[in-house]
């Protein structure tokens, strides 16, 4: 029997509760989206993202990446280098799977028009109601609009939220010494489809590129250092960059303000409660090497969506998409988690002792295309069962 009418409330409006809202309401459930910031401000953060090919894959599920595409900056190579070491390598679209591949490793995409199209879309979605303002506060956070329970809520209100808090769910979290500062560069020496990792002993820092020579920097460092670097001037800072960048990459002009903001591994003690279910970093939280961050949470969604359709199709009782969410969930939080904080261990310190274990393993992924095909694969769609490893990794049988 397939129910007539079923109701979603998600709280928080960011990326990824914007995108579970309008992932839900596609699984053909009415939905109320609440977040206590107006909608120029949801839209106003200076910020850029990693998008993988996952993450474009559900977006082209829910109908936005013909519009979205025009908005991202293809990279079809990423350089892996470890500063301490001196290893050195080099994924292009060719290691990954070719079933996903195309011609990009991935892509970057800047904050304001994918808020602004999300946005959008839902406010033309039948099935969706928006509260986005100081008046979305009130009201009972696990009802609808109308005073009715809702068959789901979904707490995408982020790493402090207050929808985890509610339902009595404890969280797991370790703030880690560095901190992140991030700020747009225009730079020499790297072409615009290029992307780095450079991994050092203070941490690691990406180079994104945004087309015509503009790059986004997400540079991790002990929190002290981050905001003596917040507190320079446009050309100090600038000369402090040359010196931490590779000799090939010269950066010409600061293009925006330097922001610091502190780091910290999280994971919620469980991913529901009832018909209350954690998404995004509601749920964990993880170091910004390797991207991984957001795309993880965009996990979050797919699996989401998927339950919620089987639910509205009449196949999953509504009251278990939180014991299903869960189930399908931990395997990839847990590895992405493990896996981003091993590399941060391992390559953000200064011992002697571990140099050559890690050249070596930079080395051996410059050298064997199946290991930087594994990379891969777990970088762009994580640890999930939904695809075969070797269709991934492109093996053969």
């Amino acid at each position: 029997m397939t129910p007539s009418q079923l109701h979603a409330r998600v709280n928080g409006a960011g990326p990824t509760g914007a995108l579970a809202a309008l992932a839900l309401a596609r699984a053909g459930w009415c939905v109320s989206l609440h977040d206590p910031q107006p909608p120029e401000r949801l839209q106003a953060r200076e910020r850029a993202y990693a998008f993988t090919h996952s993450s474009l894959q559900l977006f082209a599920r829910l109908g936005l990446a013909d519009a979205l595409t025009p908005h991202l900056v293809p990279f079809r190579s990423l350089r892996l280098r470890d500063e301490a070491s001196g290893g050195r390598a080099r994924f292009v679209a060719a290691d990954l799977a070719a079933a996903t591949a195309g011609d990009a490793v991935g892509w970057i995409g800047r904050h304001a028009p994918l808020m602004t199209l999300l946005l959008e879309r839902l406010s033309a979605e039948a099935g969706v109601t928006l509260h986005l303002g100081p008046e979305a506060a009130a009201g009972w956070p696990d009802r609808s609009p109308d005073g009715a329970l809702a068959d789901l809520v979904v707490a995408a209100d982020g790493p402090e939220s207050p929808s985890r808090e509610a339902a009595g769910i404890g969280l797991w979290r370790r703030p880690y010494r560095q901190a992140c500062l991030t700020v747009q560069v225009r730079l020499r020496g790297s072409d615009d489809d290029e992307a780095w990792e450079l991994l050092r002993s203070e941490g690691p820092f990406a180079v994104l590129p945004l087309g015509d020579g503009v790059f986004q920097l997400v540079w991790s460092a002990p929190a002290g250092r981050c905001r003596q670097l917040e507190s320079l001037d446009p050309a100090a800072f600038l000369d402090v960059l040359a010196g931490a960048l590779p000799d090939r990459l010269q950066p010409d002009q600061l293009l925006d303000t330097p922001r610091a903001f502190p780091l910290s591994l999280q994971l919620a003690r469980r991913l529901r409660r009832g018909r209350r279910v954690l998404v995004g970093e509601s749920a964990h939280r993880c170091h910004p090497v390797g991207g991984q961050g957001l795309n993880l949470c965009w996990r979050d969604v797919e699996v989401l969506q998927r339950l919620a359709a089987r639910a509205r199709a009449g196949r999953l009782d509504p009251d278990r998409i939180g014991a299903a969410y869960s189930r399908r969930r931990w395997p990839d939080l847990l590895g992405i988690l493990l896996a981003t904080e091993l590399m941060v261990s391992v390559f953000s310190n200064r011992s002697r002792l571990l140099l050559p274990p890690r050249r070596l393993a930079v080395n051996l992924l410059a050298r064997r295309s199946a290991l930087r095909r594994l990379s891969l694969a777990v970088m762009t769609h994580g640890l999930t069962p939904r695809l075969p490893w070797r269709r991934r990794l492109a093996l053969p049988e």
